[in-house]
């Protein structure tokens, strides 16, 4: 594992030094607050191994919860989630136009003991290239349709 960390920091240390810019994505979080993220900057967030079936295939996925990403735009959690606030929901967006929706409360620790996570490493390698560089794994779920791969970005918007 730690050798495919360091193989995946050269591969983005020589992508920037080629005049490269590491892979990216954006997240908005509806508020105002709107980031961009890197794979370096999700690395240094807390890490979870994630031990999934996709199509009857197994695999461990390396990554971050998902609501520790949208928690650096801000995102009134827990206690402060309530109301209004209450409709809100993400919507992923990939590179290939494909769009997942999940309510906020699905991805709220104080809600559900549902973990969602976005993951950069399948089986200790770097995503391919039609799953990453940045992919959605929802572990629980029957079918992987909100499995999005190759995500873009990362919008929290209000149900009207």
């Amino acid at each position: 594992m730690v050798l495919a960390r360091l193989i995946f920091a050269f591969g983005v240390a020589a992508s920037v030094a080629f005049g490269q810019t590491p892979p990216s994505f954006s997240v908005d979080g509806g508020g105002g607050k709107t980031i961009t993220l890197t794979t370096d900057d999700l690395s240094k967030m807390p890490q979870h191994t994630i031990k999934a079936s996709e199509r009857g295939t197994s695999a461990t996925f390396e990554g971050e919860l998902l609501s520790d990403v949208l928690a650096l735009v801000n995102l009134p959690t827990g206690e402060k989630l309530r109301g209004k606030l209450m409709s809100r929901y993400l919507l992923v967006e990939a590179a290939d136009g494909y769009r997942v929706v999940f309510a906020i409360p699905e991805l709220d620790q104080g809600f559900t003991d549902r973990k969602v996570y976005l993951v950069t490493q399948r089986d200790g390698h770097p995503l391919s290239e039609n799953e990453g560089p940045f992919r959605i794994v929802v572990p629980d779920e029957k079918r992987p349709a909100r499995w999005i791969s190759q995500v873009t970005a990362l919008k929290v918007q209000q149900a009207n």
